[in-house]
């Protein structure tokens, strides 16, 4: 996960870096004469007021002693000032600008969302433009800024699934999964299944997906697999009936969670979006779950954003996040929706549902 954004970022990083150092070896020579020209007056003037008191050396010489470190003092805060003058230098806007065209280039290239970009952007150019930067210390410089920036748009606060359940005085917790064909959805409610039976939780299914009648025979296998009940209706059912059904059936045999699998939907689908609308009226769901696929990028970055415009989603799932080599949706999803990834699909076992882990995916990435 996240090796061709690793390995560009690093490339381009580290390309800047050489750049600006290899631009910053030219001395000011010229400032650096003057200010030697001052110093080797002064220490002139100090060396002729020593030659005249020269008689009257044993008195005076407490005072020279003091002149003396004075003087030692002032010419290493002088080669100091020069030292510093080699070692920095300062990047302008058009500097800037040049580098990071590159690196946002980069960004852009792994399916990161512009708005992203632009927070990376912003958030760099504060610690690089107009500011002494130490020759040697500009990737790090770097390196640190963009870690900065990627944790703050992964800091969002986490959804604690087990403990919203445990949380709710009348059973059952509904769950609403959404999103569109092909995102691995009715998948992705079978490996929340399975992790809810490991936290000793009871789950009933509702097969509210009765646009296509291989969906709900898709989930009554996941059911057998699982034991878990599924309610079904008919193909071209009524969605929201089934999952109605499902809630009472629920709570008159105090099942712990409801599962509702919906019809993949196009987000731009006005017609079809109602429809989910109508499931949400109906059960009143306590998580609304938004399942997208990491692979597909920018894309699943707007079909999120859509669902939560329409029916507001509390949550995401992301597919597929151990085969995205970009990582570009994992970075911007939340940032975008102000949701958080609860769980990251890596597999295609039960067990391959992952909590998500800011850590983890800042160490993927390379910070």
């Amino acid at each position: 996960m996240f090796g061709f954004l690793k390995k560009k970022l690093r490339e381009t990083v580290e390309r800047f870096s050489k750049k600006t150092e290899e631009e910053g070896k030219e001395v000011p020579k010229e400032e650096i004469k003057e200010i030697l020209i001052e110093k080797s007056v002064e220490i002139s003037e100090e060396k002729e007021e020593i030659e005249i008191k020269e008689e009257k050396k044993e008195e005076l010489k407490l005072e020279y002693k003091k002149g003396k470190k004075k003087e030692e003092a002032e010419k290493k805060g002088f080669f100091a000032k020069v030292k510093e003058k080699i070692l920095t230098r300062k990047l302008n806007d058009g500097e800037f600008d040049e580098f990071f065209s590159d690196l946002e280039l980069v960004l852009l290239e792994n399916n990161v969302a512009v708005e992203v970009v632009d927070k990376i952007k912003e958030d760099l150019k504060m610690d690089l433009v107009n500011v002494p930067l130490k020759r040697n210390e500009i990737e790090k410089i770097i390196d640190n800024s963009l870690r900065e920036s990627i944790d703050e748009i992964l800091s969002f606060k986490n959804i604690d699934l087990i403990k919203n359940i445990d949380g709710k005085q009348e059973k059952p917790f509904v769950i609403c999964f959404l999103g569109q064909n092909g995102s691995g959805k009715t998948t992705s409610i079978a490996k929340v299944a399975y992790y809810l039976k490991k936290h000793k939780k009871s789950v009933v299914f509702a097969a509210s997906d009765t646009f296509r009648a291989g969906s709900i025979q898709q989930l009554q296998e996941w059911g057998d697999r699982l034991n878990v009940k599924v309610i079904a209706k008919d193909y071209k059912a009524d969605p929201s009936s089934v999952a109605f059904d499902a809630i009472k059936f629920s709570q008159a045999h105090n099942i712990d969670t409801v599962l509702i699998d919906t019809a993949g939907r196009q987000h731009s689908n006005q017609n079809l979006m109602e429809e989910v609308r109508k499931i949400i009226r109906v059960t009143k769901p306590d998580l609304k779950i938004f399942v997208g696929e990491a692979l597909t990028g920018n894309d699943s970055v707007l079909q999120a954003q859509t669902f939560n415009k329409i029916v507001g989603i509390d949550g995401i799932i992301l597919t597929k996040a151990d085969v995205d080599e970009k990582g570009g949706a994992v970075v911007s999803m939340s940032y975008i929706t102000k949701k958080p990834i609860i769980f990251l699909g890596v597999g295609q076992s039960l067990s391959d549902l992952k909590e998500f882990n800011k850590v983890e995916i800042l160490k993927n990435i390379g910070f």
